[in-house]
């Protein structure tokens, strides 16, 4: 009992360290910067991060989220990104242990964690992520029991085919562009690890959750239309919650329609 505690904190606390990894490529790779240098610098006196600055959450709370050298005030979200990361970790270990399986998932989870925060943040999905993802994911999915060869090519083909079709059509009926390019590069992407059928759950989890929250932001702002809101975040929450529900939440769902 003791060994399996232990083994969630060791994983939890590289579930962190990885989420200050995934801090760096938030900013970074919009801005076409490198991931691995220089080193971490304040992002308003320039100073270098030391070491013993750089450990996740701890630093935060013992400089009391002030940079050591300015004083400035350090986001919030940076060690919200590495506790959500550390959560992740534990999860995909309680669930699938110490395997090839856990390692692929967990990195696929922290792909669109980066994902996310760069579509929340600037409305775009780099291609520098998505696309290599694409063959990368593929290779990785034959380690995996449950997607055959042929689910990962139609997940692939399925991801990018349905929203470029989405795309297409609105764009035929409107003359306005609607999904971006990014979303459908992304969903192919997940095709290719999670298959096919992973594809459609995520895009039907994606449409309900991306409803609910456009619904709550007309309500709070009471505007009606117009609304730019990112698809990127709620096709991740899809596919996350296919690896960790999707058989569940689809028994739940059909027996909820024959009842």
């Amino acid at each position: 009992m003791m060994a399996n505690y232990l083994t969630e904190v060791f994983v939890f606390i590289f579930g962190l360290c990885i989420g200050s990894f995934l801090n760096v490529c938030i900013y970074r790779l919009p801005e076409s910067k490198s991931i691995v240098h220089p080193r971490s610098a304040c992002l308003h006196c320039g100073a270098l991060i030391r070491l013993y600055d750089n450990i996740p959450i701890f630093s935060y709370i013992a400089l009391k989220a002030k940079c050591r050298h300015c004083g400035a005030h350090i986001s919030l979200r940076y060690p919200v990104i590495e506790f959500i990361s550390g959560i992740f970790a534990v999860g995909v270990f309680l669930k699938f242990g110490i395997s090839v399986e856990a390692l692929i998932y967990y990195t696929f989870i922290a792909v669109l964690l980066v994902i996310t925060f760069i579509d929340i943040d600037h409305q775009i999905i780099p291609d520098v992520i998505s696309l290599p993802g694409i063959p990368i994911f593929f290779a990785a999915s034959f380690a995996l029991p449950n997607v055959t060869f042929a689910e990962s090519i139609l997940g692939i083909l399925v991801g990018g085919g349905s929203l470029y079709l989405v795309a297409w059509l609105y764009h035929l009926i409107t003359r306005k562009e609607g999904m971006g390019g990014g979303d459908i590069k992304l969903l192919a992407m997940m095709g290719a690890l999670i298959g096919w059928k992973g594809v459609l759950f995520t895009i039907f989890a994606a449409s309900a959750v991306g409803t609910l929250a456009g619904l709550a932001v007309i309500l709070k702002t009471g505007k009606t239309m117009k609304l730019k809101i990112p698809f990127g975040p709620f096709l991740a929450i899809g596919a996350i919650a296919f690896i960790f529900f999707g058989p569940q939440l689809i028994t739940w769902y059909f027996n909820l329609l024959r009842s």
